[in-house]
Formats: C-alpha cells, sequence, structure tokens
C-alpha cells in the first residue's frame, strides 16, 4: 500500500491550481468550505446533461434522477454509518435542517421543560433552539466552556443533566478551535438523564470517520461542502427518532422531511463526494480498514478507511503547523496544543497576535496568495467567552490537499507579519 500522495490528489482538485502574482494560491479556509475533486464537478455536471427531471416520473430522466437521488441517500448513509438510506434527509444545509428539527422537536415539549446547548459550538446548532424554545416557553441551558483548552466543562455538563433536559445538543468538533468533545461518553450520559441528543458535525465530517451507529446519537446534521462536495445539508436520524417526530409538510410530499422538489443536482455530488472518500481509502486506507472490519464491505469501509487516513496525513502535517507557529513571537494558539492530547482535535488552528490584529493578519496573507479567515465563524458563544470580540481569531484550517510545502510557506509569511511586516 503506498503513502498517503496528497500531492497526487490534489491533481484532481482544479480550484488548486489557481495562481495568483505568479504562484499557486495556497488554501488554509477548509473550515469555511472545501474545494471539490473534478469528479464532483462532472457529477453535477453530468445531472444536467443525463438525467434532469422532477421526481416519480414514468420516463427516463426522471427514473435516472430517482435512482441517483436514491444512491445520494444511500451513500451518506454509507459515509456516517447509518444503519438504513431512510434515515438520511437531504436538504438545503445544516442550519435550514436544524431549524426543521428544531421546530419538530420541541412541538413535543411542554412549557418548563429544558434543552442544553454548548457554549462551544456554532450558532447553527445553538439558535434554533433558543428561537424554537422561546416559542414553547421552554428553558435553555449552556454547557459553559473552560477557558484554559477550549474544552467543554463535563462537570457542569453532568449537573445541568439533573434537571432531566428533554433534549442535548453540542457539536462533534468546533469549527473555530478544533476542539473534538467526547461525542459518545456525552451521548450515553444525555440518554441516562433521559434525554435525546442532536449533534453538530459539520466540521467533524471533513477531518474524521463519523459512525453514528457507535456513538448512538438520535440526530446528527453535517454539510457536504464542508467534505469536498457541493452545497446540500445532511440530517441523520435514529428511525424510531424521527418516526416519533411530528412533521411540517405538503400533502403530497413523498419523504415527511424533505419539502418541495430537492437539489437533485446537489445530491448528485454529494454522492461523487462520498465515492471520492472510498477512493481515497482504496488507495492509502489498507492499514485502516481493520478498525472498521465490522462495516461491510465496499463503499462503507472504503470511505471510514478513507476518513482515516485523511486523519493521520492532516495531523501529522498540522503538528509542522503547531511546531512553526510555537517559534513564532507573539503568537497565541487557543485551545488544546499538547502533543498527547492530539486526538481531542481537529488540525485547525485558531491564533491572535500581540503586533497585529486577526484582521489585519488574514488581509496581508490574501494579498500574498494564502487564504485563511478571521472573526468568529458563528461560533460566537465560544469567541465572546474568551474575551477575543470583537476581532476575533485568525483561524488556519489544514485539509488532507495542503501541503508541507504550503504550511512552510504559510510560516514564513506568519513571522514577518506577526514582526510587524
Amino acid at each position: 500500500m503506498p503513502a498517503f500522495d496528497a500531492v497526487a490528489l490534489r491533481a484532481r482538485f482544479p480550484a488548486l491550481a489557481i495562481e495568483q502574482n505568479g504562484r499557486p494560491i495556497a488554501l488554509f479556509d477548509g473550515p469555511g468550505g472545501t474545494q471539490v475533486p473534478e469528479s464532483v464537478i462532472e457529477a453535477v455536471s453530468r445531472y444536467y446533461r443525463e438525467s434532469n427531471a422532477n421526481h416519480d416520473g414514468p420516463f427516463l430522466t426522471s427514473q435516472r434522477s430517482d435512482a441517483l437521488v436514491a444512491d445520494a441517500h444511500a451513500a451518506l448513509a454509507d459515509l456516517l454509518n447509518a444503519a438504513d438510506a431512510s434515515e438520511i434527509k437531504l436538504g438545503a444545509n445544516m442550519t435550514t435542517l436544524t431549524m426543521h428539527v428544531a421546530r419538530s422537536l420541541t412541538a413535543a415539549m411542554n412549557p418548563g421543560d429544558q434543552i442544553v446547548v454548548s457554549g462551544l459550538d456554532h450558532e447553527a446548532n445553538v439558535g434554533p433552539w433558543r428561537s424554537a424554545a422561546a416559542d414553547r416557553g421552554i428553558t435553555v441551558h449552556t454547557v459553559p466552556i473552560r477557558p484554559d483548552d477550549v474544552t467543554l466543562d463535563l462537570e457542569a455538563f453532568d449537573i445541568l443533566l439533573h434537571g432531566r433536559p428533554r433534549l442535548v445538543a453540542f457539536g462533534w468538533a468546533s469549527n473555530a478551535f478544533g476542539t473534538i468533545n467526547p461525542v459518545a461518553e456525552m451521548v450515553r450520559r444525555a440518554h441516562e438523564a433521559g434525554a435525546l441528543t442532536y449533534v453538530d458535525a459539520v466540521h467533524a465530517a471533513p477531518h474524521l470517520p463519523i459512525d453514528v451507529q457507535a456513538v448512538a446519537t438520535d440526530f446528527l446534521a453535517c454539510s457536504a461542502y464542508k467534505f469536498f462536495g457541493p452545497h446540500v445539508g445532511v440530517l441523520y436520524g435514529r428511525a424510531e427518532a424521527l418516526d416519533a417526530l411530528p412533521t411540517y409538510k405538503l400533502r403530497p410530499a413523498h419523504d415527511r422531511f424533505e419539502t418541495g422538489t430537492g437539489n437533485f443536482e446537489g445530491f448528485a455530488g454529494a454522492r461523487a463526494a462520498v465515492e471520492y472518500l472510498a477512493g481515497v481509502g482504496r488507495a492509502y486506507g489498507a492499514q485502516h480498514e481493520a478498525q472498521f472490519s465490522a462495516m461491510a464491505a465496499g463503499r462503507r469501509r472504503d470511505a471510514h478507511a478513507g476518513m482515516a487516513a485523511i486523519r493521520a496525513y492532516e495531523m501529522n502535517l498540522f503538528s509542522r503547523l503547531l511546531d512553526g507557529l510555537g517559534a513564532i513571537p507573539g503568537v497565541r494558539v487557543w485551545g488544546i496544543t499538547e502533543r498527547a492530547r492530539m486526538e481531542e482535535r481537529t488540525p485547525t488552528a485558531a491564533m491572535t497576535f500581540a503586533r497585529t490584529t486577526p484582521e489585519a493578519a488574514a488581509t496581508a496573507l490574501g494579498e500574498r496568495g494564502i487564504a485563511t479567515w478571521w472573526g468568529d465563524f458563528y461560533a460566537v458563544g465560544p469567541v465572546e467567552r474568551l474575551g477575543l470580540q470583537p476581532e476575533g481569531v485568525l483561524r488556519i484550517g489544514l485539509t488532507h490537499y495542503n501541503t508541507s510545502d504550503e504550511v512552510d510557506r504559510l510560516l514564513a509569511e506568519l513571522r514577518d507579519i506577526a514582526a510587524g511586516g
């Protein structure tokens, strides 16, 4: 089995050939949305050329479209290890799907019931619950974070569970600081308290294997555009949990949760994104396959092995970045930095500077052909708690198509910027 070859994989991503001032751009903006391989672009294009039709027609293009949409659900079930494709619902984006589920879940709650959300999360897994709870007289509590390492305060989490909440919503990983939560343990504790769980896996999905059955969550949501696909939202719901929900739909709608005509071309692209990840597994995932031996062979096992191979490569690259940042005077990296705890984070670094602002740093990098983000990235809660508003942080997000040469180039520019250059 060959070693992970990021250079070979990069060749599949057309956007990585874009140049600025005679040099290839270096894209460290993955947490805001990844680039897509040629196979995803072709899948969307092919849908329009060969299968463009509405649902359930008695003619060829509609039949092709329906078959493709069905396999898109199956592919995403493979990626998340859902028990059945019927547990996958597709929509505009994670936020819209969560708004929909929040309305349905809270419809079965009563004034005085409780919901617990996380102080580490993106607003997409906080705001929908607060809005729906306000309509129903439901109390919302927030699990605080530990400022020293930007992790959730699990002791405070346990105290909130004593109130017997109806729902606990939290993220798999922080999109701003890279913290990975102990998802399976938090789900277990929430279930023991009688609560359903809703997990935001948007930031986790591009960086590690997701197994909804292993963590036993009731709901999980992510977005295909964060894992090398188009702008499509993905909702997993355990069959029994989905069936128990009231829904809001038109009478003829074919699905209780997929309302209106779907983004079928986007679903085709999302399916192709899973196929791409499965291809990574077939090429580079052999050493990781044993940990997924309980899964059915084929696309499901290949996709998980691919994500494990991606995870190993990215974290090795992240160590190089972290070492370099630690050697730059005036740079502070927020969150987990101990090498022994790298399994508790994604390859996403949030930092501040002694001599410049995150906005100025991101702007200077952009002028030099390096893409990063600054601000709070809708992770308003943790950025506020750390006292980093209004400037926020500079965020560098590694993906498996980044290289050590790009990291070295980034570090060289950051040394100059941090010194006031």
